[in-house]
């Protein structure tokens, strides 16, 4: 696994360069991105962590030109298709492992092209942290809502470049995913819909999180479907109330938005390969998710 230094030295570079650094940028990241799962996620629960096969689809790593910076993302699609809706994967603060890159195949699978960037690049390899409040502290609290807006803009565009349809732009995430979502859903008139699971809807504003799901829950651009988990202990349920008052208040977006409140889900319920999984609830919110995709031309 890449470390800090190695991922910001490498992400001086962008693809097709024919420098012996920019080959072993690209054999590096080939053998991290999507392969295998986070330390600090560890250890994993093989009998349910769900394996999507890859067979008839277009996977793997690809560079994404961010105002000259190449940030890399795991993307999967049909093959051989072009003109397909595009769906942004989100990913926990675990940055894009297994789990996330599974992830992407789903949607692969039910026909959409799938983009998951790696959105903590900059500032560190999240992979690779074996301690949660060690990656938290070095790596997460680093990362600038600014920066991600920014970094999802230009795959959205990537995408457009390489056989997607952005009219029919969708974006889902899980837990850090989640919240970012609600803020992207409020950042890119292109949104049609978004679905955040669990992530978290209030919080202190700072210089690098100026404003919390619930500031921007009036103006959003595409509704969004929140699938959250009643016995979620990082995310109190009054906290989803006040993210209900927001939306309520908002415009026809925010209006068409909604909850889906799961009574007996923890955090991470859909995290497969994680003691909090609950496939009931997983399942179901799978099938919400593509049936709001549907419903809101995200398909």
């Amino acid at each position: 696994m890449l470390n800090e230094s190695q991922i910001q030295d490498l992400g001086a570079l962008l693809p097709g360069q024919s420098t012996e650094q920019g080959a072993t940028r690209r054999t590096a990241l080939k053998a991290a991105l999507g392969v295998g799962y986070a330390a600090a996620a560890l250890p994993v629960m093989a009998q349910t962590a769900i394996k999507t096969p890859a067979d008839g689809l277009t996977t793997g790593e690809v560079m994404i030109d961010v105002n000259g910076y190449a940030m890399p993302a795991y993307r999967a699609a049909p093959a051989g298709k072009t003109g397909l809706p595009v769906v942004l994967v989100l990913s926990e603060i675990f940055g894009v492992h297994e789990y996330i890159a599974d992830t992407a195949r789903r949607f692969a699978r039910a026909g959409y092209m799938a983009i998951a960037p790696e959105l903590f690049v900059r500032q560190g390899d999240a992979q690779s942290y074996g301690e949660m409040a060690k990656l938290i502290a070095e790596v997460i609290s680093k990362v600038p809502d600014a920066q991600v807006l920014a970094d999802l803009d230009a795959t959205v565009k990537w995408a457009a470049a390489h056989g997607g349809d952005a009219r029919k732009l969708g974006v889902t995430g899980f837990c850090w995913g989640g919240r970012q979502t609600w803020l992207y859903a409020a950042h890119n008139p292109a949104v049609k819909a978004g679905v955040a699971w669990y992530g978290r809807l209030v919080g202190q504003t700072s210089e690098l999180n100026p404003r919390h799901p619930v500031d921007v829950a009036a103006g959003l651009h595409g509704p969004v479907l929140g699938l959250y988990g009643a016995a979620d202990t990082g995310i109190p349920l009054d906290t989803v109330d006040k993210m209900k008052t927001a939306l309520a208040a908002g415009n026809a977006a925010a209006k068409a938005s909604t909850f889906v409140v799961y009574p007996d889900a923890p955090h991470a319920f859909h995290a497969d390969y994680r003691p909090s999984f609950r496939q009931e609830a997983a399942e179901d919110g799978w099938k919400r998710l593509l049936a709001w995709f549907k419903q809101h031309g995200v398909a």
